[in-house]
């Protein structure tokens, strides 16, 4: 089968036939045909002059046509119509538009971009006071003005202000640090706006790519990236669109004055000037951008597990608050006034306030910490989803390989003793171009220790483009070694081998064909290579003949560390797959050469279900298995891609064309590689700016890192929760004891301060996939709660109704249970080993072998400090405590040493309890699990949302503060992922790929089966 790939050489397209078969490839130079391009050029002009001379009644006026109607293919179709029609259809001239035009059609088409919403930074801080969780703290404040009176006593004012205070700082601070961490992501996706160079009255001036509309002139030059979509006006010598964004291709186009470009696409060759057809979502890349609907207000994954979280919470806190209800005024006969003071230190002591502070600013710090590693988060709740991975699905061209052909010099044939592998190779870069070089002619020069010798020691004579009825190339040089006169020629193999004539026989025929089809098999590119002498050295003189000296394979070869990422990626338990629109066997060839197997299977599988022999029974078991998947197109990949997540896999894709764009933004996670297209970057959750993988290894990382703090976090906080509601009410109901509510403000509020450093502590990540088990953190978490709860009970106990304190260590005895100072002693009490649990929730083995960060270890020691001095020191009336001695607070200590290390051992326990199973067990589904299988995994697409989760937007809406999508990708983001997929839009998207391709290679080929690669 014959592969066609179209490269540039002196402003002529040509064809490179690349062989799968006995056949291979050549390259042109197109050099006499040079005043052809000047010719389409020429006509291009006159053709605008003379339609904006003509009248045209035909061709309505922009002004009068609506936005929709411009861009109806079936009205006005200004990828096709004649040049001079687009220019008196956009009312525009060669000389560009004047400032006024442009601001009027600004104003008309919106700026070439997909606008964004900005969030007020007011709502942003009002938002973290709105969430069911601030509502009890708000409430609690209410009841401390409103209800707390009676038995001539004043309102709370101390728990008021307390309350209001504590509300306030969790959302200055989360409020700060989220902006803080966003607008530093913010200043590098600002750092990836393009420019570009446009005419405005008469004068080429650059300016951004977001200010440009239709109608405009732009000059676009080697290496820059196309800002819109447009047609050729003029192409200044040889112009070559790399269009791999688009097709996933791996050679660059040819253009001449007349042809359409796409926005997204990068100069390879050549300049040119074009008048803008299309901006922002009126492109080719808007059209991808169809693919996706928007996110809108739906409840993302995140927003359900606060949610949870908050609701375990708060029923604890409500059970509890009816029990001691019950059991204050009916049994203890309680006044109104004493019974408010002891529901309020529930109310206050177990709400985690600070819970949707901490876990946003930990998410908002972690993206700020993903972007100094290179990887720029624009849904900043995917850094949670990230860590959780079970499978990466990978495009090959650009991503896991370089987009870049080279020679396998290991595998280099040779058809003649007299030259070595060194001599083939540069023979066949004296036979290419060292200037204006298309691909082929720059992977063969670049072959060479040194590109210079491909011209040193020798003189061109002469040298022959490629022709594409003899498609080869041949060059005429004198060796100065030693004078003599000598022809070199490169092309396809067969062609190469018809013109040999000296030293050729049968067995080196037979020899040649069974090399090309070894290649092909292993999916490698076929160059036959021969030399001729000239004995009489006259440049046009008859040569000895040709003779066949070697075949180069050509591939498209691996990144250097593509190999090690996908090993780490493996051993972190992550399943890598690819999924390529290149042919089968050269995606197996890549396999194989990373090491990630080449159990690979064409598209058609999809459709047609499991080859026969296979071994896979269903389509969903061959999805799950294969290692990759070749010949694909858009909906190919959103269909393997949704198939992945319908089996309970968290999936991440990865790419770097609009090809990728759906199954990028249907994925769980979407990664972006470097020098993705605009469609791929905004589809994307993570952008990395760094070329290859190996950044991708890092972000898994340091997402399981994050999510390891959130998790952390949350275990912590909900032990705190039952430890305070659990405790208290406990020591109410025996010993009538009355905690004053102030010092649980007083602990909450140091302990958040403390707790907040989480955010930045040192974590070790988990060696497998996270996910968030919610019956296991609530497990911990009552354990935990529980045990604290024992300790603070325990002491009250021994405390007040024994005299083993006073007996052995000569302290203060207590006959009340409400003493000031006993109410001292036991703050310290609850306050230290409550601190002390992050450190035990936070390690995986014992707390003492795992370094927290110096943030948080300083942060203890201070609130300890400020705890200790209140229990010593205060002597507060209004809220009923007195100093302890420092005798006391000894004894408190040594006390909760004593019972802090046992809660490593819970830990040990619960761990055995929850130990992780395999995280991708063998796809084997039945009717009765398998439906419970996918909303269980299913997360980002559809999330079983609880009646308080939307109470929590705001929490997720002020994160998407942090969202910065490039250019045109607004409605390719979506918090959960969430997609209108239009099945018809998606194969007319598919159609537009392949009708650009037909156009391209529209009667260039003499073979049927020839296709794109």
């Amino acid at each position: 089968m014959c592969i066609q790939l179209h490269c540039i050489h002196y402003g002529l397209q040509h064809l490179i036939y690349i062989s799968t078969d006995p056949r291979i490839m050549t390259d042109d130079d197109g050099q006499e045909q040079k005043t052809e391009l000047e010719a389409k050029n020429e006509a291009v002009i006159r053709s605008v002059e003379q339609k904006q001379e003509a009248s045209n009644s035909y061709i309505p006026d922009m002004n009068a046509l609506n936005v929709e109607d411009l861009y109806d293919k079936k009205k006005h179709d200004m990828s096709t119509m004649e040049p001079g029609d687009v220019f008196i259809l956009l009312q525009t001239t060669t000389d560009g538009l004047t400032s006024e035009e442009v601001a009027a059609r600004i104003e008309k088409f919106g700026y070439n971009k997909l606008e964004q919403k900005e969030i007020n930074p007011v709502l942003q801080f009002l938002g973290f006071m709105w969430n069911p969780l601030s509502w009890v703290m708000e409430a609690a404040a209410i009841v401390a003005i409103a209800l707390s009176n009676g038995e001539n006593r004043p309102p709370d004012w101390p728990d008021f202000t307390g309350i209001l205070i504590l509300l306030l700082a969790n959302s200055i601070i989360g409020f700060l640090e989220e902006r803080q961490a966003g607008n530093a992501v913010k200043a590098l996706m600002d750092a990836l706006a393009p420019e570009c160079k446009v005419k405005r009255d008469g004068e080429w001036k650059t300016t951004e790519a977001t200010h440009l509309v239709p109608g405009d002139i732009i000059s676009i030059k080697l290496g820059d990236v196309i800002p819109a979509d447009g047609r050729l006006i003029t192409a200044h010598g040889a112009v070559s669109i790399d269009q791999a964004a688009l097709t996933g291709e791996s050679l660059p186009v040819a253009k001449e004055a007349g042809d359409e470009v796409f926005s997204g696409s990068t100069v390879k060759q050549g300049e040119a000037e074009a008048v803008v057809i299309g901006t922002g979502l009126n492109t080719f890349l808007g059209r991808a951008a169809k693919l996706v609907g928007d996110a809108g207000d739906d409840m993302g994954h995140l927003q359900t597990i606060l949610a949870n979280i908050g609701n375990f919470c708060l029923v604890s806190i409500a059970i509890f608050l009816v029990l001691e209800i019950l059991v204050m005024y009916p049994v203890f006969h309680y006044t109104y006034r004493r019974g408010i003071d002891n529901l309020l230190v529930l109310l206050i002591g177990g709400i985690p306030i600070a819970m949707p502070t901490v876990l946003s600013v930990t998410l908002a710090i972690g993206a700020k910490q993903l972007a100094e590693h290179k990887a720029i988060v624009t849904r900043i709740t995917a850094i949670e989803e990230m860590a959780a991975v079970t499978i990466l699905c990978s495009d090959k061209t650009g991503t896991l390989t370089l987009n870049k052909l080279i020679v396998d010099k290991p595998t280099v044939k040779r058809y003649s003793d007299e030259f070595d592998v060194d001599d083939v190779l540069l023979i066949s870069a004296y036979a290419s171009r060292t200037e204006n070089q298309d691909a082929i002619d720059f992977c063969i020069v670049n072959s060479l220790p040194d590109p210079k010798q491909a011209r040193e020691g020798i003189e061109e004579l002469d040298f022959k483009p490629f022709n594409p009825v003899i498609k080869r190339t041949e060059i005429t040089y004198k060796r100065h070694s030693d004078g003599k006169v000598l022809r070199a020629t490169k092309g396809m193999s067969h062609f190469v081998l018809d013109i040999c004539t000296r030293g050729k026989t049968d067995e080196q025929i037979k020899q040649l064909e069974d090399d090309v089809d070894e290649f092909a098999c292993r999916g490698l590119r076929s160059l036959a290579v021969a030399v001729d002498e000239i004995p009489d050295g006259n440049p046009e003189g008859e040569g000895l003949g040709f003779q066949l000296i070697g075949l180069l394979p050509i591939y498209d070869p691996p990144r250097s560390d593509t190999k090690d990422t996908i090993d780490r990626a493996i051993a972190l338990g992550v399943q890598v797959k690819m999924i390529t629109g290149d042919q089968l066997a050269i995606a197996k060839e890549t396999g194989r050469r990373l090491g990630m197997g080449d159990n690979m299977f064409l598209s058609e599988a999809l459709r047609e279900g499991p080859p026969p022999g296979s071994g896979y029974a269903s389509i969903d078991e061959l999805v799950l298995q294969a290692d990759g998947f070749a010949g694909v197109y858009p909906e190919h990949k959103y269909e393997i891609v949704e198939r992945l997540q319908a089996m309970g896999q968290m999936t991440a894709m990865t790419g770097d064309g609009v090809n990728d764009a759906a199954a990028l933004s249907k994925s769980n996670v979407g990664v972006a590689v470097a020098d993705a297209s605009d469609a791929a970057r905004s589809a994307a959750d993570i952008v990395l700016t760094e070329p290859g993988l190996s950044v991708i290894i890092e972000a898994l990382i340091h997402s399981r890192r994050i999510f390891q703090r959130m998790r952390n976090y949350s275990i912590y906080t909900c032990s705190i929760t039952i430890r305070v509601v659990v405790g208290f009410a406990i020591m109410c109901w025996i010993f009538q004891f009355d905690f004053p509510p102030f010092l649980v403000l007083i602990i909450a509020i140091i302990n958040d301060g403390t707790i907040m450093t989480i955010s930045k502590d040192r974590v070790r990540p988990s060696p497998h996939p996270d996910s968030w088990n919610l019956f296991e953190i609530f497990s911990y978490a009552i354990a935990y709660g529980i045990y604290l709860a024992a300790s603070t009970v325990a002491f009250f106990a021994v405390a007040f109704t024994s005299t083993f304190f006073q007996t052995h260590f000569g302290i203060q005895s207590f006959e009340d249970p409400n003493d000031p100072v006993l109410h001292s002693i036991i703050y310290l009490q609850v306050a230290i080993i409550s601190q002390a649990l992050i450190f035990v929730t936070r390690s995986h083995g014992f707390f003492f072998l795992e370094r927290p960060s110096t943030l948080l270890l300083t942060a203890f020691v201070l609130a300890q400090l400020i705890t200790t001095c209140i229990a010593v020191y205060a002597d507060w009336p209004f809220t009923n405590i007195a100093g302890c001695t420092w005798s006391w607070a000894a004894v408190v200590w040594v006390w909760d040493l004593i019972w802090f290390p046992p809660l490593d051992w819970i830990k040990f326990g619960m761990q055995r309890l929850f130990k992780p199973k395999d995280i991708a067990p063998p796809y084997r589904e039945t009717a009765s699990d398998g439906e419970s299988r996918r909303q269980r995994w299913r997360r980002s697409s559809a999330i079983s949302g609880s009646s308080s989760a939307r109470y929590y937007a705001n929490r997720t809406r002020a994160l998407r503060a942090l969202e910065h999508p490039r250019n045109f990708g607004r409605r390719l983001l979506g918090l959960d992922k969430k997609l209108a997929m239009d099945p018809g839009e998606m194969r007319r998207f598919s159609s537009a790929q392949t009708n650009q391709a037909a156009q391209v290679l529209s009667g260039s080929s003499s073979n049927p089966t020839t296709q794109s690669i």
